[in-house]
Protein backbone atom coordinates (compact mmCIF):
# COMPACT_ATOMS: atom_id res chain seq x y z
CA UNK A 1 0.00 0.00 0.00
CA UNK A 2 1.38 3.38 -1.07
CA UNK A 3 1.67 5.92 1.70
CA UNK A 4 -0.34 8.99 0.60
CA UNK A 5 1.01 11.18 3.38
CA UNK A 6 3.59 13.72 2.18
CA UNK A 7 6.63 14.36 4.38
CA UNK A 8 6.33 17.34 6.69
CA UNK A 9 7.67 20.59 5.30
CA UNK A 10 10.97 21.72 6.76
CA UNK A 11 10.66 24.49 9.32
CA UNK A 12 12.55 27.62 8.28
CA UNK A 13 14.34 29.47 11.06
CA UNK A 14 15.54 33.06 11.33
CA UNK A 15 19.02 31.81 12.26
CA UNK A 16 19.86 28.33 11.03
CA UNK A 17 21.97 26.20 13.39
CA UNK A 18 21.27 28.52 16.33
CA UNK A 19 19.49 27.07 19.34
CA UNK A 20 16.32 28.93 20.27
CA UNK A 21 15.95 30.65 16.90
CA UNK A 22 12.57 32.07 15.98
CA UNK A 23 10.55 30.36 13.28
CA UNK A 24 10.54 32.30 10.02
CA UNK A 25 7.28 32.74 8.12
CA UNK A 26 8.30 32.64 4.47
CA UNK A 27 6.32 34.45 1.77
CA UNK A 28 6.34 33.48 -1.88
CA UNK A 29 8.13 35.98 -4.18
CA UNK A 30 4.94 37.72 -5.36
CA UNK A 31 3.40 38.64 -1.98
CA UNK A 32 6.87 39.40 -0.64
CA UNK A 33 7.51 41.95 -3.40
CA UNK A 34 4.08 43.51 -2.85
CA UNK A 35 4.69 43.83 0.90
CA UNK A 36 8.08 45.44 0.42
CA UNK A 37 6.57 47.86 -2.13
CA UNK A 38 3.61 48.89 0.05
CA UNK A 39 5.59 49.19 3.28
CA UNK A 40 8.53 50.82 1.52
CA UNK A 41 6.21 53.43 0.01
CA UNK A 42 5.09 54.32 3.54
CA UNK A 43 8.72 54.69 4.63
CA UNK A 44 9.57 57.01 1.72
CA UNK A 45 6.43 59.09 2.24
CA UNK A 46 7.05 59.45 5.98
CA UNK A 47 10.65 60.47 5.43
CA UNK A 48 10.41 62.86 2.49
CA UNK A 49 6.90 64.18 3.12
CA UNK A 50 7.73 65.27 6.66
CA UNK A 51 11.14 66.54 5.57
CA UNK A 52 9.36 68.87 3.12
CA UNK A 53 7.16 70.15 5.97
CA UNK A 54 10.20 70.83 8.16
CA UNK A 55 12.17 72.57 5.40
CA UNK A 56 9.18 74.69 4.34
CA UNK A 57 8.39 75.95 7.82
CA UNK A 58 11.99 76.57 8.89
CA UNK A 59 13.08 78.19 5.61
CA UNK A 60 10.21 80.54 4.76
CA UNK A 61 10.04 83.40 7.25
CA UNK A 62 6.35 83.90 6.52
CA UNK A 63 5.70 80.52 8.14
CA UNK A 64 7.51 81.33 11.39
CA UNK A 65 4.40 81.24 13.60
CA UNK A 66 3.75 79.45 16.91
CA UNK A 67 1.36 76.99 15.25
CA UNK A 68 3.75 76.18 12.42
CA UNK A 69 6.65 75.60 14.81
CA UNK A 70 4.48 73.02 16.57
CA UNK A 71 3.65 71.47 13.20
CA UNK A 72 7.36 71.38 12.28
CA UNK A 73 8.18 69.63 15.56
CA UNK A 74 5.32 67.18 14.97
CA UNK A 75 6.72 66.54 11.47
CA UNK A 76 10.13 65.95 13.07
CA UNK A 77 8.65 63.18 15.23
CA UNK A 78 7.01 61.59 12.17
CA UNK A 79 10.23 61.99 10.15
CA UNK A 80 12.20 60.20 12.87
CA UNK A 81 9.65 57.36 12.80
CA UNK A 82 10.33 57.08 9.07
CA UNK A 83 14.12 57.02 9.61
CA UNK A 84 14.68 55.04 12.82
CA UNK A 85 11.63 52.79 13.08
CA UNK A 86 9.82 52.01 9.83
CA UNK A 87 12.71 50.66 7.67
CA UNK A 88 13.65 48.10 10.32
CA UNK A 89 10.01 47.22 10.96
CA UNK A 90 9.57 46.65 7.22
CA UNK A 91 12.21 43.92 7.24
CA UNK A 92 10.81 42.46 10.46
CA UNK A 93 7.26 42.37 9.10
CA UNK A 94 8.14 40.80 5.75
CA UNK A 95 10.85 38.42 6.92
CA UNK A 96 9.17 37.79 10.32
CA UNK A 97 12.65 38.05 11.87
CA UNK A 98 14.69 40.74 13.61
CA UNK A 99 18.20 40.93 12.15
CA UNK A 100 19.42 44.14 13.79
CA UNK A 101 20.60 42.95 17.18
CA UNK A 102 19.19 42.96 20.70
CA UNK A 103 20.56 46.42 21.55
CA UNK A 104 18.88 48.16 18.64
CA UNK A 105 15.70 46.22 19.38
CA UNK A 106 15.51 48.15 22.67
CA UNK A 107 16.28 51.45 20.98
CA UNK A 108 13.76 50.67 18.25
CA UNK A 109 11.04 50.13 20.85
CA UNK A 110 12.05 53.26 22.77
CA UNK A 111 12.06 55.37 19.60
CA UNK A 112 8.70 53.99 18.56
CA UNK A 113 7.05 54.86 21.88
CA UNK A 114 8.84 58.21 22.26
CA UNK A 115 7.78 59.51 18.86
CA UNK A 116 4.21 58.25 19.37
CA UNK A 117 3.73 60.20 22.57
CA UNK A 118 5.61 63.18 21.18
CA UNK A 119 3.07 63.29 18.33
CA UNK A 120 0.18 62.98 20.77
CA UNK A 121 1.44 65.76 23.05
CA UNK A 122 2.13 68.02 20.06
CA UNK A 123 -1.40 67.48 18.76
CA UNK A 124 -2.75 68.32 22.21
CA UNK A 125 -0.76 71.58 22.28
CA UNK A 126 -1.94 72.38 18.75
CA UNK A 127 -5.57 71.89 19.78
CA UNK A 128 -5.11 74.43 22.60
CA UNK A 129 -3.42 76.81 20.17
CA UNK A 130 -6.31 76.48 17.70
CA UNK A 131 -8.91 77.00 20.42
CA UNK A 132 -7.36 80.33 21.41
CA UNK A 133 -6.93 81.34 17.77
CA UNK A 134 -10.56 80.63 16.83
CA UNK A 135 -12.25 81.98 19.97
CA UNK A 136 -10.18 85.17 20.15
CA UNK A 137 -8.31 85.68 16.85
CA UNK A 138 -7.38 89.33 17.40
CA UNK A 139 -5.63 88.88 20.77
CA UNK A 140 -4.35 85.37 19.97
CA UNK A 141 -0.85 86.59 18.89
CA UNK A 142 -0.26 88.00 22.39
CA UNK A 143 -1.51 84.86 24.16
CA UNK A 144 0.09 81.99 22.26
CA UNK A 145 3.52 83.34 21.40
CA UNK A 146 6.59 81.68 19.91
CA UNK A 147 7.95 81.32 23.47
CA UNK A 148 4.82 79.46 24.58
CA UNK A 149 5.07 77.25 21.50
CA UNK A 150 8.73 76.52 22.34
CA UNK A 151 7.83 75.52 25.90
CA UNK A 152 5.16 73.14 24.56
CA UNK A 153 7.67 71.57 22.17
CA UNK A 154 10.34 71.07 24.86
CA UNK A 155 7.89 69.58 27.36
CA UNK A 156 6.32 67.29 24.75
CA UNK A 157 9.69 65.82 23.79
CA UNK A 158 10.97 65.64 27.38
CA UNK A 159 8.01 63.73 28.79
CA UNK A 160 7.69 61.35 25.83
CA UNK A 161 11.39 60.42 25.73
CA UNK A 162 11.65 60.13 29.53
CA UNK A 163 8.58 57.90 29.74
CA UNK A 164 9.69 55.61 26.93
CA UNK A 165 13.29 55.06 27.97
CA UNK A 166 12.41 54.70 31.67
CA UNK A 167 10.14 51.77 30.79
CA UNK A 168 11.72 49.87 27.92
CA UNK A 169 15.43 50.58 28.19
CA UNK A 170 15.50 49.72 31.90
CA UNK A 171 13.37 46.59 31.44
CA UNK A 172 10.69 47.84 33.83
CA UNK A 173 8.04 46.71 31.34
CA UNK A 174 8.92 43.04 32.07
CA UNK A 175 8.60 43.15 35.86
CA UNK A 176 6.11 40.54 37.06
CA UNK A 177 5.83 38.77 33.69
CA UNK A 178 9.35 37.31 33.48
CA UNK A 179 8.14 33.75 32.82
CA UNK A 180 5.92 34.94 29.98
CA UNK A 181 8.75 36.99 28.49
CA UNK A 182 11.04 33.95 28.55
CA UNK A 183 8.36 31.85 26.84
CA UNK A 184 7.91 34.47 24.09
CA UNK A 185 11.60 35.22 23.58
CA UNK A 186 13.59 33.62 20.77
CA UNK A 187 16.68 34.52 18.73
CA UNK A 188 15.59 36.73 15.87
CA UNK A 189 12.61 38.26 17.66
CA UNK A 190 12.04 41.77 18.92
CA UNK A 191 9.17 41.97 21.35
CA UNK A 192 8.52 44.34 24.22
CA UNK A 193 5.50 43.17 26.22
CA UNK A 194 4.13 45.53 28.85
CA UNK A 195 3.00 44.36 32.27
CA UNK A 196 -0.46 45.38 33.44
CA UNK A 197 0.68 48.38 35.49
CA UNK A 198 2.65 49.97 32.68
CA UNK A 199 0.06 49.24 30.01
CA UNK A 200 -2.58 50.91 32.20
CA UNK A 201 -0.38 53.99 32.56
CA UNK A 202 0.25 53.95 28.81
CA UNK A 203 -3.49 53.81 28.17
CA UNK A 204 -4.16 56.72 30.54
CA UNK A 205 -1.39 58.82 28.93
CA UNK A 206 -3.10 58.21 25.61
CA UNK A 207 -6.71 58.43 26.79
CA UNK A 208 -6.57 61.66 28.83
CA UNK A 209 -5.00 63.87 26.11
CA UNK A 210 -7.32 62.25 23.56
CA UNK A 211 -10.44 63.11 25.53
CA UNK A 212 -9.09 66.64 26.07
CA UNK A 213 -8.49 67.08 22.32
CA UNK A 214 -11.93 65.78 21.38
CA UNK A 215 -13.52 68.18 23.88
CA UNK A 216 -11.43 71.15 22.67
CA UNK A 217 -12.09 70.53 18.99
CA UNK A 218 -15.78 70.10 19.79
CA UNK A 219 -15.74 73.56 21.35
CA UNK A 220 -13.80 74.92 18.38
CA UNK A 221 -16.33 73.73 15.85
CA UNK A 222 -19.24 75.06 17.91
CA UNK A 223 -17.57 78.47 18.02
CA UNK A 224 -16.72 78.26 14.31
CA UNK A 225 -20.34 77.48 13.42
CA UNK A 226 -21.53 80.40 15.55
CA UNK A 227 -19.05 82.74 13.87
CA UNK A 228 -20.07 81.54 10.41
CA UNK A 229 -23.74 82.21 11.14
CA UNK A 230 -22.93 85.63 12.57
CA UNK A 231 -20.90 86.58 9.50
CA UNK A 232 -23.62 85.30 7.19
CA UNK A 233 -26.33 87.27 8.99
CA UNK A 234 -24.32 90.47 8.73
CA UNK A 235 -23.11 89.96 5.16
CA UNK A 236 -25.66 92.34 3.67
CA UNK A 237 -24.77 95.14 6.08
CA UNK A 238 -21.99 97.68 5.64
CA UNK A 239 -18.88 96.59 7.53
CA UNK A 240 -16.04 98.69 8.89
CA UNK A 241 -12.49 97.83 7.85
CA UNK A 242 -11.66 96.45 11.30
CA UNK A 243 -14.72 94.20 11.27
CA UNK A 244 -13.88 92.98 7.78
CA UNK A 245 -10.34 92.18 8.91
CA UNK A 246 -11.69 90.29 11.95
CA UNK A 247 -13.89 88.18 9.69
CA UNK A 248 -10.98 87.30 7.39
CA UNK A 249 -8.78 86.36 10.34
CA UNK A 250 -11.55 84.27 11.91
CA UNK A 251 -12.17 82.46 8.62
CA UNK A 252 -8.48 81.66 8.17
CA UNK A 253 -8.15 80.39 11.75
CA UNK A 254 -11.25 78.20 11.38
CA UNK A 255 -9.81 76.61 8.26
CA UNK A 256 -6.53 75.94 10.05
CA UNK A 257 -8.44 74.40 12.97
CA UNK A 258 -10.39 72.18 10.56
CA UNK A 259 -7.23 70.95 8.84
CA UNK A 260 -5.44 70.20 12.12
CA UNK A 261 -8.60 68.60 13.48
CA UNK A 262 -8.53 66.19 10.53
CA UNK A 263 -4.89 65.41 11.38
CA UNK A 264 -5.97 64.68 14.96
CA UNK A 265 -8.79 62.37 13.81
CA UNK A 266 -6.36 60.51 11.52
CA UNK A 267 -4.00 60.06 14.46
CA UNK A 268 -6.75 58.67 16.70
CA UNK A 269 -8.12 56.32 14.03
CA UNK A 270 -4.60 54.97 13.45
CA UNK A 271 -3.60 54.62 17.10
CA UNK A 272 -6.77 53.69 18.98
CA UNK A 273 -7.04 50.05 17.74
CA UNK A 274 -3.38 49.45 18.60
CA UNK A 275 -3.72 50.92 22.11
CA UNK A 276 -6.88 48.90 22.82
CA UNK A 277 -5.18 45.73 21.59
CA UNK A 278 -2.15 46.43 23.83
CA UNK A 279 -4.43 46.70 26.88
CA UNK A 280 -6.29 43.50 25.98
CA UNK A 281 -3.02 41.65 25.40
CA UNK A 282 -1.63 42.66 28.79
CA UNK A 283 -4.65 41.20 30.58
CA UNK A 284 -5.12 38.15 28.28
CA UNK A 285 -1.52 36.83 28.15
CA UNK A 286 -0.75 38.28 24.69
CA UNK A 287 -3.26 36.39 22.59
CA UNK A 288 -3.14 38.65 19.50
CA UNK A 289 -2.07 36.68 16.39
CA UNK A 290 1.16 38.00 14.82
CA UNK A 291 -0.49 39.03 11.54
CA UNK A 292 -3.15 41.07 13.40
CA UNK A 293 -0.42 42.76 15.43
CA UNK A 294 1.51 43.64 12.26
CA UNK A 295 -1.59 45.18 10.65
CA UNK A 296 -2.26 47.33 13.73
CA UNK A 297 1.39 48.40 13.93
CA UNK A 298 1.49 49.46 10.30
CA UNK A 299 -1.72 51.44 10.66
CA UNK A 300 0.18 53.35 13.33
CA UNK A 301 3.28 53.76 11.18
CA UNK A 302 1.32 54.97 8.16
CA UNK A 303 -0.09 57.77 10.29
CA UNK A 304 3.39 59.30 10.21
CA UNK A 305 3.04 59.57 6.43
CA UNK A 306 -0.50 60.99 6.42
CA UNK A 307 0.01 64.49 7.84
CA UNK A 308 2.01 65.83 4.86
CA UNK A 309 -0.77 64.60 2.55
CA UNK A 310 -3.37 66.36 4.70
CA UNK A 311 -1.39 69.61 4.63
CA UNK A 312 -0.86 69.35 0.87
CA UNK A 313 -4.58 68.84 0.31
CA UNK A 314 -5.82 71.67 2.54
CA UNK A 315 -2.98 74.24 2.62
CA UNK A 316 -2.27 76.21 -0.59
CA UNK A 317 0.84 77.66 1.04
CA UNK A 318 2.26 74.17 1.57
CA UNK A 319 1.66 73.22 -2.06
CA UNK A 320 3.43 76.40 -3.15
CA UNK A 321 6.32 75.73 -0.76
CA UNK A 322 6.70 72.19 -2.16
CA UNK A 323 6.93 73.56 -5.71
CA UNK A 324 9.60 76.05 -4.67
CA UNK A 325 11.61 73.39 -2.83
CA UNK A 326 11.38 70.72 -5.54
CA UNK A 327 12.13 73.19 -8.35
CA UNK A 328 15.26 74.41 -6.57
CA UNK A 329 14.02 78.00 -6.30
CA UNK A 330 14.39 77.68 -2.55
CA UNK A 331 18.17 77.97 -3.08
CA UNK A 332 17.90 81.56 -4.25
CA UNK A 333 19.30 84.18 -1.90
CA UNK A 334 15.97 85.91 -1.27
CA UNK A 335 13.80 82.78 -1.30
CA UNK A 336 13.15 82.85 2.46
CA UNK A 337 11.16 86.08 2.08
CA UNK A 338 8.94 84.84 -0.76
CA UNK A 339 5.21 85.38 -0.34
CA UNK A 340 3.45 82.03 0.05
CA UNK A 341 0.05 83.58 0.71
CA UNK A 342 -2.38 85.36 -1.53
CA UNK A 343 -5.89 86.62 -1.11
CA UNK A 344 -7.10 83.50 -2.86
CA UNK A 345 -5.09 81.20 -0.58
CA UNK A 346 -6.37 82.97 2.52
CA UNK A 347 -9.97 82.74 1.46
CA UNK A 348 -9.95 79.13 0.25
Amino acid sequence: MVNSLSPPAAVELCYENVNGSCVKTAYSPGPRAILYTVLGFGVVLAMFGNLLVIIAILHFKQLHTPTNFLIASLACADFLVGVTVMPFSTVRSVESCWYFGESYCKFHTCFNTSFCFASLFHLCCISIDRYIAVTDPLTYPTKFTVSVSGICIVLSWFFSVTYSFSIFYTGANEEGIEDLVVALTCVGGCQAPLNQNWVLLCFLLFFIPTVAMVFIYGKIFLVARYQARKIESSASQAQSSSESYRERVAKRERKAAKTLGIAMVAFLVSWLPYIIDAVIDAYMNFITPPYVYEILVWCVYYNSAMNPLIYAFFYPWFRKAIKLIVSGKVLRRDSSTMNLFSEEADMD
